[in-house]
């Protein structure tokens, strides 16, 4: 077992596709995304719109090292400063 850093991030889906891309920018080389992942937080019930990715969320998570996990929380803090979403960061033991 290795370990490393789980970074855990939830996110409107509409704004998704540029989390990914600035995931991608500071060096994460592997993600996992669930889509359509419904619950209760600030802003209210998040169950989605059936036609599109409004008040849909996403869930995305990682596993990487500290300096990777510290740049993924400096690249998206704005984003969820912006557009809201939460983001966790936990110490986890890789089985490779």
């Amino acid at each position: 077992m290795e370990k490393a850093k789980k970074v855990e991030i939830v996110i409107d889906s509409i704004h998704l596709s540029y989390l990914l891309e600035k995931l991608q920018k500071v060096g994460v080389s592997g993600y996992s995304v669930f889509k359509d992942v419904i619950g209760m937080g600030e802003r209210g019930m998040m169950a989605g719109d059936e036609l599109t990715d409004v008040f849909k969320n996403s869930y995305i998570f990682t596993l990487c090292d500290e300096e990777t996990a510290n740049k993924v929380v400096e690249a998206i803090r704005p984003i969820l400063k912006k557009y809201g979403g939460i983001c966790t960061v936990s110490d986890v033991l890789w089985v490779k």
